[in-house]
């Protein structure tokens, strides 16, 4: 009995209930109908109080309530961001606060999602002090022997005096003058690798990067739980440099912290560590250890003492970068193709064997971080129907370190998915299996990383960089590439390719990134969609192209004199897309530099008619030469990969169909990001206070 009734049927006198209980009860269904209505009444009449509340209203009241308080609405883009109650629900709290440093920092985290601080460049003017109210440490001139003011000279955490720069602060050039404000942001975040093993070079000499090449190593940010307090190196993903982690190694070192070294036979605590520069000198390293293990954070290496001969050297570290994106220590469970049993792959245990076992289906799930290089080349057989997932466990990113290439074979209709492993050494060829093909065979790559130039030097440069990372010879076959970084690929005519979210670099402009073979043979059918191709590219049919760049570079003579190049262009798009001049591509829409040079065309052609053909030519070339890309590295394993310059034109960094930027960070929202700050700056920054952006990376 619905309780609002039963109460409702008590109000009756007890005699019509009686009589009532005679006829069958129908007064009772009566109040049972009755009743809904007065539940419905009351729960709308409790939503009613409820709405007055931003904790506790519907989401359609939130943006009522926000305007009550003058709050705009962003674009969303952070998780802080995305739903405006808890933005509406710390506006009050940013308010009281409004105009000091600390609310800016807490709102330039809460809006961007990046890390943050703020500096008021006042405080670092030169200027005469009063001889009542010195200030010691404010000199004019800097201390030469003050190496951290140095090291940290004109970033961030500058403590050093600065004369007057009287450029505005909101183009980004001024910034010590006395009405400035900077908001450093951070758009590299730290990405942590556990319990790694290291690479080893000898008994004495190892280094963290699973690759054996030199990497940075950056802080793991610890998080500010107070709204008081202005970020410090700790709060942010900085480099570690060595004379930091000399003076703070307690800070740095340990676990849970920006980096340990663990071995079964050596001790490894913060008291039996000490850092300093192991360059290369000569072909050893310098400053090598005589009693204790030494650690150069700056190059990534390890050192032990003679003798020590460690067992089983582990790493924890953080690198750099902008977004999840390849193999990494990352969330993936979402993208998790198959589900049931799980035959699990553990360091020391033989992947060969999981794979040969499993080539009639199921999930091989490598649980580990560990380096599997035992059996030099892979083998995966995948039989007729079958579905094969290939991944490394959830926030774990295995090394996968071939001598020669991985052969996967897939019979028709069977489907293999790779997912989260990083691949170096070799590359992965997929053939065809036999049988009659009643169904095309599938190969999916998830979160992947295949090295680009297979494997690195020690400088981080590719060790072959005209070979590519993925090729596959299955007419008919269906591929798939979604949020990967990957070397040069080579595929059939026939086959189907699809590229989400990825970064297909074969190593530079003049190598070939998309094609048949190492010769002019063009490769499938292509979609690509928000992802960055580094290299020529020669296709059946550029089925669909948006939000992408293509960086290549046409020959002056044979065949590769265009840089992009699609063989049927009756059919597909291109859309918001960057392309060299001189591609063969399907039509185009609003695709870079031609949308820039027609405009440049149409400002200065008047009155209409009035340019020549070779002034125009003069404009088309200067647009082209204007708008490209431009990049902070194109070298893999660096923090900055792929990553646009803040001086790349706006038409790229821009140029998307959302406004966001072209390529493969395209789904980060940079710019959205910049322009909800400064949206929010209009609100919160105090009266003849100037802000402006500027970034740490």
């Amino acid at each position: 009995m619905n309780p609002e009734a039963d109460k409702l049927y008590r109000l009756l006198p007890a005699l019509y209930r009686v009589r009532d209980a005679e006829q069958g009860e129908p007064l009772r269904a009566l109040c049972a109908v009755i009743a809904e209505d007065i539940a419905a009444l009351r729960e709308n009449l409790d939503q009613l109080y409820d709405d007055q509340f931003i904790e506790t209203c519907a989401d359609w009241v939130a943006p009522y309530i926000g305007e009550l308080i003058g709050y705009r609405s962003v674009h969303g883009v952070s998780a802080r961001t995305r739903s405006p109650r808890a933005e509406v629900a710390n506006t009050i709290a940013y308010r009281r606060r409004k105009g000091t440093a600390t609310v800016l920092e807490q709102l330039a985290r809460d809006v961007t999602g990046w890390n943050a601080r703020v500096v008021e460049f006042f405080q670092s003017l030169q200027s005469n002090q009063h001889m009542n109210h010195l200030r010691p440490t404010h000199a004019m001139t800097p201390d030469l022997r003050d190496w951290e003011a140095l090291e940290r000279r004109d970033t961030a955490f500058n403590t050093l005096a600065h004369s007057v720069d009287v450029r505005l602060a909101e183009t980004q050039q001024g910034r010590y003058n006395i009405p400035n404000i900077g908001l450093y942001l951070w758009r590299l975040d730290a990405f942590s690798v556990t319990k790694a093993p290291a690479f080893r070079l000898d008994d004495e000499r190892y280094r963290f990067s699973a690759l054996g090449h030199d990497v940075q190593l950056f802080t793991r940010p610890e998080s500010e739980t107070d709204i008081t307090h202005l970020a410090e190196p700790l709060n942010v993903p900085e480099p570690i440099s060595r004379r930091v982690l000399d003076r703070d190694l307690t800070r740095y070192y340990g676990r849970n912290m920006s980096l340990l070294v663990e071995t079964d036979n050596v001790k490894t605590s913060s008291g039996d560590i000490r850092i300093c520069n192991l360059s290369d000198d000569g072909a050893t390293w310098a400053h090598l250890p005589v009693s204790t293990v030494s650690i150069d954070p700056t190059l990534g290496r390890i050192a032990f003492p003679p003798g020590d001969s460690p067992v089983n050297v582990r790493v924890t570290y953080h690198h750099a970068f902008s977004m999840s994106l390849g193999g990494g220590e990352y969330e993936r469970r979402q993208t998790f193709t198959l589900d049931g049993p799980v035959t699990s792959v553990v360091q020391g245990q033989s992947l060969q064997r999981a794979l040969t076992a499993a080539r009639g289906g199921g999930i091989v799930e490598i649980g580990d971080n560990g380096r599997y290089d035992d059996e030099g080349t892979l083998s995966i057989v995948v039989d007729a129907g079958a579905r094969l997932e290939v991944r490394a466990a959830n926030e774990h990113r295995p090394a996968i370190v071939l001598t020669g290439e991985a052969r996967i074979e897939l019979h028709p209709g069977s489907e293999l998915m790779l997912n989260g492993l990083m691949v170096a050494g070799g590359r992965l060829v997929a053939a065809a299996g036999g049988g009659t093909r009643t169904r095309p065979a599938a190969l999916t790559l998830r979160h992947c990383t295949l090295v680009p130039g297979l494997a690195l030097t020690q400088a981080g440069e590719p060790r072959f960089p005209d070979q590519p990372s993925l090729v596959v010879d299955i007419p008919g076959a269906v591929v798939e590439i979604d949020r990967c970084i990957l070397g040069g690929v080579r595929s059939a005519r026939e086959t189907a390719i699809t590229i989400t979210s990825s970064i297909i670099d074969a190593t530079g402009d003049e190598q070939v990134a998309l094609s048949a073979g190492n010769d002019f043979a063009a490769a499938g059918v292509v979609r690509l969609v928000n992802s960055t191709v580094i290299g020529r590219v020669h296709v059946t049919r550029l089925e669909l192209a948006s939000n992408s760049v293509f960086m290549a570079r046409a020959s002056d003579s044979g065949p590769w004199m265009h840089p992009v190049i699609s063989d049927q262009n009756q059919h597909g798009c291109v859309r918001f897309c960057f392309l060299p001049p001189n591609s063969i591509v399907p039509r185009r829409y609003r695709c870079q530099p031609d949308l820039a040079a027609d405009a440049a065309i149409l400002t200065a052609d008047q009155p209409p008619g009035s340019l020549s053909a070779g002034q125009r030519h003069a404009i088309v070339e200067a647009t082209q030469s204007r708008v490209r890309p431009m990049w902070t590295t194109l070298r893999y394993g660096r923090p900055a990969y792929g990553q646009f310059r803040r001086s790349c034109p706006s038409e790229l960094r821009e140029g998307a169909e959302d406004e966001a930027e072209m390529g493969v960070f395209h789904d980060v929202f940079a710019p959205q990001r910049e322009r909800d700050l400064r949206i929010r700056l209009q609100e919160y920054l105090r009266f003849g206070l100037e802000a402006g952006i500027f970034y740490s990376d």
